[in-house]
């Protein structure tokens, strides 16, 4: 293990792991955590002898473990019980929590769960959902409650006594999971506890602050604890100083590692002024591990604050790591090293960790091409273990385990020869069996106690739900007698070592979303810094360099370009699905090899930032090889059935010459998704892209050459309207592709009527006027996340943007002061610098129509917020990200391509009206709700028009073949771009029917007689 500080080897020692191969990291961890013989026996022996007791000891308490134990979440009740605490408490309204609890008890079986011998908390919980429940119920012929008592119960004393009931049932459950809503309340309920020893860490809860005004509560929140537990203690006296454990997240919005540069600056005076005051007290103070992307900024944080402050000999510092990230050991180290360096001793809390869903998703969704976290349970008990020798044999580290696992706590006091100088850890109301018995042999345990009022607890309580309610959870298996004990205390090692595969079979790597169908695109960590350093500088290398000018399309070229096209397409349309399907794979190969340089002439050509650039070359790489694979499905011949003696098939084949016209907010993703369709369908292409991005065009043009598709197929024609009109004209054109504006679409659209000839095909996405929807059951945390995404990423320049907020008036003062702040943390600028989020607008035309319209708001509209602009953007078409409430829906004309967004507040009671306002503007193209009750969910969904629907999310993003995108009504013909029914619309389809008994009979059919 290093003695010494050396950060640039310990971050790389530490990048290595970060997505490193799975199998290769835990056969390395076995050999961290192999006992001998004797010492497994001891441990197993300890850890059977704990868990027996515990079962012939244990009576139910009213706590978290037993609510856990009788509503796992393997249950339709655990479900309802875990949507119903991180909702029902901060509803304000009548209405939606009624709602809720219909939604979430309706089916549910709460009194068969529960019985006499429960106590009287748990049943008053259990008897309050079931009270519900039978409400629910009570007409529904398909279930059948026994009690008619209860029936009789509930009609006598009415909903609204029923309604309170659930949520005086949510409010004790939410207090077994926190200590206290104050510090003084939570220091006073310690007070029996800390007196005979047993310490505890509070975390003040509160974490992901959108806002400055969220940043500065919680740092004061930490400071006023810091004081209250440092006065409580030196009144008290007591054995054991109180802990505290800070998240970073909490002291700066833009907590992350494109805004570097800014959270250093703004965290470390924070972090440093509280850990002087917690020095000063002697009180211990514990950073909080975090989503995996931000470990790199917290470890800088932490060396910067070592640097800093001023800390006296006071041993308090420490760090909570995760163990089921692959680089936990290279953590640890980093840690050792950093503390001999300084010659200070650090804590260092191990954890399993609290984010394994999230992380697993989100490396799914980015592309990344493995996971940060292991993907079996064994593999992160195994990874804790070797951790925990890791930390035992650092000579500056204080360890702390938290855990609730017999095993694991009886393998740890088989590594250590001393176990006074560790510390066990346990959430409060959990582990509590397991901690009194290792408190009775002499074990220093501690309890991590959260303190915070209800409507600060649910990401906390979701988090411990889904982690202690889980089927392989040690505390929810721990109370079950149908589990052996020899199962509970299994041994990690030997199990994984009996698995067939170390890495789950079922958990699959982004590059593998799609197989076999298709390999999925790779994408880019912009969190991690030796990714984006010489990202970066490639980018900047390219910016700007080996541009040629794109001069318009004459009309003689457009002649010959339709001429050749239609020579080509003779052969091509002849070319075999497969070897057509072959050019996009190619095509794709090439996208990504060149995915630097694309991304550059998009960020430079487009005013994308480097996210949206990235984003949208995946686009396009998924569009080749997902219209690939369609392609050779739908495009080989399908026998029908029909009598016997006659062989029946269908086939598609390419129309012609298509003309392909790609707007300029996704130059690269649209243009090719419209080409690659077209070409892999047999058609020849005619395509033009917008006047503002003829460079991407032309680049990827060549891309499209090398990559085998013939150049009498496939032709360039840059320009404007002129060479679109002419295009659009053309005699010999078989169909349009066209992605932009209503009103050009309706030009095409005439202009194909127009011509004498055959009818042929227009597939037109067009704008929409996209409305999210939010009632009072949405967390507004999300909600703001989400609709800062969906209205200003881009520079608001989707066709899937956001354009209008629709608020309860019970919750919207509350969203909007949220969204305010946040809106106030984003970065305009330069959209080549990775911490710009809003880069400017397409070009003058399009800011002057957007200046024109927040003139209108000025004179009608009320202000919610606009973000200034400096001296450096005026010299750019930036517009301002904003946002007003305006009178309703209908004020709306048009739609309104930038970063502006509009809010219309509305009445609970008049969700169908603001529905068929919504409808009534004649656009379909995204929408969405934010809601925790599913039939609010699917009532919007049913009645709101919208080709893509989005639920508890924002409005962009759509992933080809996961979300194939398209409108309907104004916003287009549809079909889906990057859907299953998107080819045939390029293609023809031709029957086949030939009569097999020409020739004088039926062979097949006598033959099969015979048989």
């Amino acid at each position: 293990m290093p003695t010494a500080f050396d950060s640039a080897s310990l971050l790389k020692n530490i990048e290595n792991l970060y997505r490193a191969d799975e199998t290769a990291c835990v056969t390395h961890l076995f050999s961290a955590t192999v006992l001998n013989d004797h010492e497994r026996a001891q441990a197993l022996a300890r850890a059977t002898r704990w868990v027996e007791e515990i079962r012939n000891t244990h009576h139910p308490m009213s706590s978290v473990t037993d609510l856990l134990a009788r509503f796992g979440l393997s249950s339709q009740e655990g479900i309802a019980l875990m949507c119903l605490a991180e909702a029902l408490l901060r509803i304000p309204d009548r209405a939606t929590a009624d709602a809720l609890i219909r939604d979430k008890l309706s089916g549910t079986h709460w009194n068969e769960a529960l019985g006499d011998s429960a106590p009287w908390a748990m049943n008053a919980t259990g008897w309050a959902l079931a009270i519900t429940g039978k409400i629910i119920e009570l007409d529904d012929p398909d279930h059948h409650y026994p009690g008619n008592l209860l029936g009789k119960l509930v009609a006598r004393v009415g909903q609204p006594v029923i309604r309170e009931a659930i949520k005086a049932a949510m409010g004790w459950m939410a207090d077994q999971f926190v200590m206290g809503e104050t510090i003084e309340a939570a220091l006073q309920r310690a007070k029996p506890d800390a007196q005979n020893g047993i310490r505890f860490s509070f975390d003040m809860l509160g974490e992901g602050a959108r806002t400055a005004t969220d940043a500065e509560r919680y740092f004061n929140t930490y400071a006023n604890a810091i004081k209250a537990i440092g006065q409580h203690q030196s009144e008290h006296n007591h054995r054991s100083a109180p802990g505290i454990s800070i998240k970073l997240s909490a002291l700066y919005p833009r907590y992350e590692m494109a805004q570097r540069e800014y959270a250093v600056k703004e965290m470390v005076p924070r972090l440093v002024a509280l850990c002087e005051q917690a020095a000063s007290f002697n009180i211990p103070v514990t950073i909080d591990a975090e989503e995996a992307d931000r470990l790199y900024l917290a470890l800088e944080i932490f060396a910067n604050l070592l640097d800093t402050a001023k800390l006296g000999n006071w041993e308090g510092l420490g760090f909570a790591v995760q163990a089921y990230e692959k680089r936990a050991p290279a953590v640890i180290d980093y840690f050792a090293a950093l503390a001999c360096t300084h010659r200070r001793k650090l804590g260092i809390r191990l954890v399993k960790g609290a984010y394994w869903d999230t992380e697993i998703k989100r490396a799914q969704e980015r592309g990344w091409d493995d996971f940060s976290v292991y993907t079996r349970k064994q593999s992160t008990d195994v990874s804790y273990l070797a951790c925990a020798r890791h930390l035992l044999s650092a000579e500056w580290i204080n360890p702390t385990f938290g855990t609730h696992n017999a095993m694991t706590v009886a393998h740890i006091l088989e590594l250590t020869p001393d176990p006074s100088r560790i510390e066990f850890q346990r959430l409060h109301g959990m582990g509590v069996d397991l901690h009194r018995l290792m408190e009775n042999e002499g074990l220093n345990s501690c309890i991590y106690a959260p303190v915070g009022n209800h409507d600060v607890l649910l990401g906390y309580l979701v988090r411990r739900l889904l982690e202690n309610g889980a089927n392989s959870s040690f505390v929810h298996r721990l109370y079950d007698p149908a589990i052996p004990v020899s199962t509970l205390t299994a041994d990690p090692v030997a199990e994984l070592k009996s698995l067939l595969t170390l890495r789950h079979p079922s958990i699959h790597l982004a590059p593998d979303l799609f197989k076999p169908e298709r390999r999925n695109s790779c994408g880019l960590d912009l969190t991690d810094p030796f990714v984006t350093t010489p990202l970066l500088e490639e980018i900047h290398r390219h910016i700007g360099t080996g541009y040629k000018p794109v001069p318009s399309a004459r009309p003689e070229e457009i002649n010959i370009a339709f001429n050749t096209a239609q020579r080509g397409y003779a052969s091509w349309r002849q070319t075999p699905v497969n070897e057509r399907a072959v050019c996009l794979d190619r095509l794709s190969d090439l996208l990504e090899q060149h995915r630097t340089q694309l991304m550059a002439i998009i960020i430079s050509e487009a005013g994308k930032t480097i996210p949206d650039a990235l984003a949208e070359v995946r686009e396009a790489i998924d569009f080749c090889r997902y219209y690939a694979a369609r392609a050779r499905v739908d495009f080989m011949p399908v026998t029908m059935p029909g009598p016997t003696g006659e062989d029946n098939r269908l086939q598609l084949y390419g129309r012609g010459v298509f003309a392909c016209i790609s707007p300029w907010n996704f130059p690269l993703a649209i243009f090719l998704g419209q080409i690659t369709a077209a070409v892999v369908a047999g058609n020849s292409v005619i395509a033009k892209p917008a006047p503002q991005t003829p460079q991407i065009a032309a680049f990827t043009t060549d891309l499209i050459y090398k990559a085998g598709i013939p150049r009498d197929v496939f032709h360039l024609l840059p320009g404007g309207t002129e060479v679109g009109s002419a295009i659009v004209q053309y005699p010999a054109l078989a169909g349009v592709a066209f992605t932009g504006s209503t009103a050009t679409a309706r030009s095409i659209n005439r202009a194909l009527a127009a011509k004498d000839g055959p009818i042929v095909p227009l597939i037109a996405e067009t704008g929409g006027q996209n409305a999210l929807i939010i009632d009072s059951s949405a967390l507004p945390e999300q909600v703001v996340d989400d609709v800062i995404t969906s209205s200003f990423r881009s520079a608001g320049q989707r066709c899937s943007a956001l354009r209008v907020l629709c608020l309860p008036e019970t919750t919207a003062d509350k969203i909007l002061t949220m969204l305010t702040g946040a809106m106030q943390e984003l970065r305009i600028g330069d959209p080549a610098k990775l911490a710009t989020d809003v880069g400017p607008v397409i070009d003058v035309e399009a800011q002057k129509r957007l200046n024109k319209h927040i003139e209108r708001l000025q004179r009608e509209a009320k202000r919610i917020c606009t973000l200034e602009l400096n001296n450096t953007h005026t010299s750019g078409t930036f517009v301002a990200p904003q946002a007003w409430e305006i009178p309703d829906v209908s004020w709306l004309t048009g739609e309104v391509f930038g970063p502006i967004l509009h809010v219309v507040r509305y009445r609970t009671t008049d969700l169908d009206k603001l529905i068929t306002a919504i409808n009534a503007i004649g656009f379909g193209l995204t929408g969405g709700v934010h809601s925790r009750i599913a039939s609010t969910v699917q009532h919007v969904e049913q009645r709101l028009r919208s080709g893509n629907f989005y639920v508890n999310r924002s409005l962009i993003g759509a992933v080809v073949g996961v979300q194939p995108f398209g409108g309907q009504a104004n916003s287009g013909t549809g079909p889906k771009a990057g859907g299953p029914h998107y080819l045939a619309r390029f293609a023809t389809e031709r029957v086949t029917s030939t009569n097999l008994t020409a020739a004088g009979g039926n062979a097949s059919l006598i033959m099969a007689a015979g048989e």
